[in-house]
């Protein structure tokens, strides 16, 4: 695999940016945007904040971008981090028409439709000077492969490589045969759609709803209750079904965790990890299912308390019972010991399984993003399987792609204990049957998840 530089802040160009001279509106507007964005990137960069909450307090604080400016600054700044990997390498003798150079190569492997803009920074970004430039025949790339033969098109960087897009240390704490390489880039270089659940009402009942609200929302062929909502930016307090809580976002592959769990009606489950509730509410919803008069219950516990103020909010919204939350605030359980029927850790991870969404990640983190996780989660895992009954289930999982934070983690945890054993489980996209499973994104056009059943004996 090759070796890609992390991502560094621009050097700022802001006062080179300042004395170009814009002739027309659509260049003004192409300047102030690349401002913006350079700025955003930079801010990313600096305080290792994740991109969405950093672009999500600055649309918060400059009210005055209309719904295209948004568009644009988001979709550039994230598609940016996506193909990083090659924008990366790009030089110029100017260190402002590198910046426009990055703008206008990601433009053209995004396919981003405001010309107007695109154009400008297509002219400021100097590619004549590119001996081979193919910037006035940009192809229609889709696949991976047709994305690189357009970036050394357009820019001749003849070294790079589809591997660049990911950084070195995935390639070594995530394991990838040869022959799947291409199909990992390709997924986590795409947007996945946005994935659903339908709740307490039909998944025909849903489609129907949606398409008669104008949202186009296809039944997912591996799971009765899912569904695909697309790719196109929804605002969900407007869909009525979202309102009265019959539908709740959650990626298919994390939908895969909670049909694993298979929780019974009447049985009760601890999820020790649940963040704001997203599994909760899955393994509720798989309950009522099973029967309308489910007397089961499930306790949510995290040592975080706004989480568990949010998951309180959907399980209200949802009309869900039998779902109470107990913050995990010292070593000892927060649920007493032998006592559910299931157990749910969902465990701090890397969460490299989740980079399709935010491609910034990939660069923020370095290998101790997966190296320190392992002795955190073993504890969890260890201290969790207490409250396993006889014969309960005790689910691991994470939303990771490194076995060291996956299989070796349950190895570990089996090889301290002769209490539990693995139970087989069978592939929902694949059908095969295997003792652990890991969701990989190319799969069915999700994120990535890895999961591991056991049987207290």
């Amino acid at each position: 695999m090759s070796q890609t530089r992390s991502a560094q802040p621009f050097t700022s160009v802001f006062n080179e940016t300042l004395n170009i001279e814009a002739s027309t509106p659509a260049q003004k507007r192409a300047l102030s945007y690349a401002t913006t964005i350079e700025m955003l990137f930079n801010q990313v960069m600096s305080s290792k904040m994740p991109a969405d909450r950093i672009i999500g307090q600055y649309f918060r604080e400059h009210k005055k971008h209309g719904s295209k400016d948004r568009r644009v600054i988001r979709e550039s700044l994230f598609g940016l981090f996506r193909w990083w990997g090659w924008l990366s390498q790009l030089q110029a003798s100017q260190q402002h028409v590198i910046l426009f150079r990055q703008l206008s190569a990601c433009a053209a492997l995004e396919q981003h439709t405001w010309h107007d803009v695109t154009q400008a920074w297509d002219d400021i970004a100097a590619w004549e000077e590119v001996s081979n430039s193919q910037a006035n025949t940009t192809p229609n790339a889709e696949s991976i492969n047709d994305k690189l033969t357009l970036f050394i098109g357009l820019t001749g960087m003849t070294q790079c490589k589809i591997s660049d897009l990911l950084p070195q240390w995935f390639w070594q704490t995530c394991p990838v045969t040869a022959a799947e390489e291409i199909a990992v880039v390709e997924a986590m270089s795409s947007r996945p759609p946005i994935w659903a659940r339908t709740q307490s009402i039909s998944t025909q009942q849903a489609l129907v709803t949606l398409s008669n609200a104008g949202i186009e929302a296809t039944a997912s062929e591996f799971f009765a209750d899912a569904i695909s909502l697309g790719h196109k930016s929804i605002n969900l307090n407007e869909v009525d079904i979202y309102k009265l809580g019959h539908l709740e976002i959650q990626d298919l592959a994390s939908q895969v965790i909670g049909q694993i769990c298979q929780p019974q009606a009447d049985e009760q489950w601890w999820d020790a990890c649940s963040g704001a509730g997203g599994k909760t509410l899955q393994l509720r919803s798989l309950m009522l299912q099973k029967n309308p008069n489910s007397r089961g219950s499930i306790i949510a516990s995290d040592i975080r308390n706004k989480p568990l103020e949010e998951l309180n909010k959907r399980a209200k919204r949802a009309g869900f019972n039998h779902i109470s939350v107990s913050a995990w605030k010292s070593d000892a359980l927060p649920v007493k010991a032998n006592a559910f029927d299931g157990v749910l850790v969902d465990a701090p991870c890397s969460c490299t399984g989740t980079w399709r969404r935010n491609p910034d990640m990939r660069w923020l983190d370095d290998v101790s993003a997966v190296s320190d996780k392992p002795v955190l989660q073993l504890d969890i895992l260890t201290r969790s399987a207490a409250a396993v009954k006889s014969g309960g289930q005790l689910v691991y999982a994470t939303c990771s792609l490194s076995p060291s934070e996956n299989e070796h983690v349950v190895e570990a945890f089996l090889a301290q204990t002769n209490e539990f054993e693995l139970i087989q489980v069978t592939h929902p996209f694949t059908g095969e049957s295997c003792k652990m499973l890991t969701i990989w994104p190319q799969l069915a056009d999700s994120d990535g998840m890895f999961v591991a059943k056991m049987r207290r004996k």
